[in-house]
């Protein structure tokens, strides 16, 4: 019942329900702007149909990120009153950027898109739907600054009348190198997120014969297109990596288990600690691995958790300093593991298309259509957990403790509360959303009324 503990389970529950819908709204929006504008060009009638296809599933994932969003901002006074009275001057500059710049305007060209087909100039309609797809990706990126912030503080100082931190830099702020390997790591994830949702979806139809030469078209462009953000996924991740020796050399040591300091330092295929996390039993590891990705070279050294330890309490007094490895340990590995069968399953993909759909090939797509959708999802979220999760115990990089930024007046019980308000609350959320997005991405779109201008999904669409 330590509310500290309760307050981080809350915000981590609710930030992985949100952060479900995020990559997908992110990359999948400017798939449906393709397809509209490849149609108003053209003039071919499957991509009017790909569009309203892809573009409901869209607006079904749209409304269920913007449910889901709305309640992060409110535990930060709710919860975290403490934090946003120390950095509220510099946290909420692009936050409110994002409010008011970005998301208005997604929403609002959103509404113009959903109702304006047949009632605007095409290029105008068309227009419209990529501003959605640019808004959604602006308040990603507003967001990601602001996190960037926490991970690598700048352009503030701080107070010695209020003990609070101010903004005296915003450019240094939109500027942070650490939140712009956010964006370049967060926007490829949602194209890579997009890209296996429609794979996934599109295999299910194929292996049914539902609109084949629709659903090949969208294989096809996914598999493209998920090959690109996939190799863009690995390379900002790999500068994620040397990012972090220099300014969280802790978090880096924790993901890979390195108690002791190494040079050159080795890359760990397995390894077991003991019950209190502190020690290693047993490892299996990779020579020289680790300092060929922090460094580039092969005699690169990484400091080890303990020698951090000693620094961190020499410079910010007693305390324990590590985060939880067995989290940051094993996320990282879930994350890296889903994104190779990502990886394996494009190289599956380029060989149909490469061999033309051979049959005894083909018939494996059904071991694509789960994985598909589910292997992003699984990344997504064990990335997030470990970025947060790994500056521990810090909730603003060397300036904040968690322990300092939880609310002072907020007792354990009201959190539990609320906490399995939230729980229930999203979990229906989850269960509404799996079952539109299953019902409507089964709507074969050969069949369905396709002369329909509107582009609300209908609860009566039909089905094969």
């Amino acid at each position: 019942m330590d509310p500290v503990l309760l307050s981080r389970l809350q915000f981590g529950t609710t930030i992985i329900y949100h952060f479900f819908f995020v990559p997908l709204t992110l990359g999948l929006g400017w798939f449906v702007a393709y397809l509209q504008t490849k149609y108003y060009r053209t003039g071919d009638e499957q991509y009017r149909k790909m569009t309203k296809f892809w573009g409901r599933l869209f607006l079904i994932n749209y409304a269920m990120g913007i449910v889901t969003g709305i309640v992060q901002e409110f535990q930060f006074g709710m919860n975290w009153s403490e934090y946003s009275r120390f950095v509220g001057d510099i946290f909420g500059a692009p936050l409110a950027i994002e409010g008011l710049l970005a998301f208005f305007m997604e929403s609002t060209f959103l509404g113009v898109w959903i109702f304006g087909e047949g009632k605007l100039p095409k290029k105008l309609h068309a227009a419209s739907i990529w501003m959605v797809a640019i808004g959604s990706n602006l308040s990603a990126i507003f967001i990601l600054m602001a996190n960037g912030f926490m991970q690598r503080p700048v352009g503030y100082v701080i107070n010695e009348l209020t003990n609070r931190a101010e903004l005296v830099d915003i450019f240094a702020l939109l500027s942070n190198y650490k939140g712009w390997l956010f964006v370049w790591h967060t926007i490829s994830s949602g194209f890579a997120t997009a890209s296996f949702f429609i794979l996934g979806i599109s295999a299910w139809h194929i292996l049914r014969k539902n609109a084949e030469g629709l659903f090949k078209k969208s294989f096809r462009m996914a598999i493209i297109v998920g090959t690109i953000a996939l190799i863009s996924v690995g390379l900002a991740g790999h500068q994620q990596g040397q990012e972090m020796r220099q300014f969280q050399p802790m978090k880096l040591a924790a993901l890979e288990a390195i108690w002791e300091s190494e040079q050159p330092a080795s890359f760990s295929l397995l390894t077991i600690g003991d019950m209190t996390g502190m020690n290693e039993v047993w490892s299996l590891r990779i020579p020289y691995v680790m300092s060929i990705l922090a460094c580039n070279n092969l005699s690169c050294g990484l400091q080890g958790v303990n020698d951090l330890q000693v620094e961190y309490e020499a410079s910010h007094g007693p305390g324990n300093y590590i985060p939880l490895m067995v989290v940051t340990y094993w996320s990282f590995r879930l994350m890296v593991g889903a994104g190779t069968v990502m990886l394996l399953i494009l190289l599956y993909g380029t060989y149909l298309l490469w061999k033309k759909w051979p049959e005894k090939w083909a018939r494996w797509l059904k071991w694509i259509v789960l994985p598909g959708i589910g292997l992003p999802l699984l990344a997504n979220s064990t990335g997030w957990i470990l970025t947060e999760s790994g500056r521990q115990p810090w909730i603003v990089q060397d300036l904040l403790r968690i322990e300092d930024a939880i609310s002072p007046n907020v007792s354990s019980g009201m959190i539990l509360f609320s906490f399995v308000g939230f729980v229930v609350l999203y979990g229906i959320l989850i269960v509404a959303d799996v079952y539109l997005l299953a019902k409507f991405a089964r709507v074969n779109p050969e069949i369905e009324d396709t002369e329909s201008e509107n582009m609300i999904p209908s609860i009566s669409g039909s089905e094969k």
